[in-house]
């Protein structure tokens, strides 16, 4: 006989609760909007459903995934498999949960003896370095040693703030000068790591707006020269998302995934916006898995993505 252990179901109460409090304004404005439409509605009529599709586009699902669920429940409604508004909500939030139900994007493993080379990129100001250091947390949590890397070298500020993050999960930073080539501080960080024997290396990298194409190109630079140093690297791409910016980060996603081949999304800031929809968004249009979301400030604030966790916490 197994005895429950009540600790950890008190913590993962508490920790699903922390999650439905971050998640606080995507309720309101999204499930809060849907209550008060199918409030003492008796059958889905045409405006109904309407109504509903302005609903999901402005809470952020995106046109494309608001489409999908638009299309899906009138093909329920035309068969008569729905008929009330009571349960459209139900079916909603099965659809939207199968949306987030993304399987791990393919990426290559490290050979014998190698570290697994992940490479942090995403536009300015979405939260790349502190996220790295939460994730390095998690990292040192599990008994596994870490590496940092700034490769950030046209910040002071971004240096010295990945420096502090190391010091405070106990991690080594492999920095340089500002000005520095950052590909250059990528390629020795890897000769670091490959002697110290490392388990992971998070790279940070310079915020590089989706639409500028030489600072693009910069990026891809340093990720041609990971390659060469260990061939199959970088073993994964953690793209980082600021959920604020709503479907903007949709299509930075769908241009960094194209150059890139992003193989995992972190979005962050979702504790602080009414706009957590996208998150339904950006695994309905790309296909991309959601790694971590991140709703607050705390070191364990950064938490594993969970579909039905984030789902109920929106609609329970």
């Amino acid at each position: 006989m197994t005895i429950p252990d009540s600790n950890a179901s008190n913590q993962e109460k508490g920790l699903f609760r922390r999650l439905r409090q971050g998640l606080s304004k995507t309720r309101s404005s999204l499930t809060g909007r849907l209550d008060r439409l199918f409030l003492g509605k008796k059958e889905i009529t045409e405006e109904l459903l309407d109504d509903l599709e302005e609903i999901l586009f402005t809470s952020d699902i995106g046109v494309a995934t608001t489409q999908q669920l638009i299309d899906s429940v009138q093909e329920k409604v035309a068969r008569k498999e729905l008929k009330d508004p009571e349960k459209l909500k139900t079916a909603l939030k099965e659809h939207m949960l199968s949306f987030l139900d993304v399987g791990e994007v393919e990426h290559p493993s490290p050979g014998p003896g190698e570290p697994c080379v992940i490479m942090v990129i995403g536009v300015n100001g979405v939260g790349k370095t502190t996220t790295i250091g939460k994730a390095a947390n998690r990292v040192r949590l599990e008994g596994k040693e870490v590496l940092l890397v700034a490769a950030d070298i046209f910040r002071a500020a971004a240096v010295e703030q990945l420096t502090i993050w190391g010091e405070r999960v106990g991690a080594t930073v492999i920095k340089q000068n500002t000005g520095s080539d950052p590909s250059a501080v990528a390629f020795d960080a890897l000769t670091a790591a490959v002697a110290r024997k490392v388990d992971v290396v998070l790279i940070d990298t310079a915020g590089r707006l989706h639409t500028k194409i030489n600072l693009m190109e910069e990026l891809q630079k340093i990720h041609r020269v990971i390659g060469r140093k260990l061939p199959g690297a970088p073993h994964e791409v953690w793209l980082i998302l600021d959920a604020t910016t709503g479907q903007n980060a949709i299509a930075q996603a769908k241009t960094f995934n194209e150059r890139f081949g992003v193989s995992s999304i972190i979005l962050t800031k979702l504790d602080g916006t009414a706009k957590g929809g996208i998150v339904v968004g950006i695994s309905g249009e790309l296909g991309i898995p959601i790694k971590f979301i991140g709703i607050g400030e705390k070191m364990d604030d950064l938490r594993p993505f969970n579909a039905a966790d984030f789902v109920q916490a929106i609609f329970d």
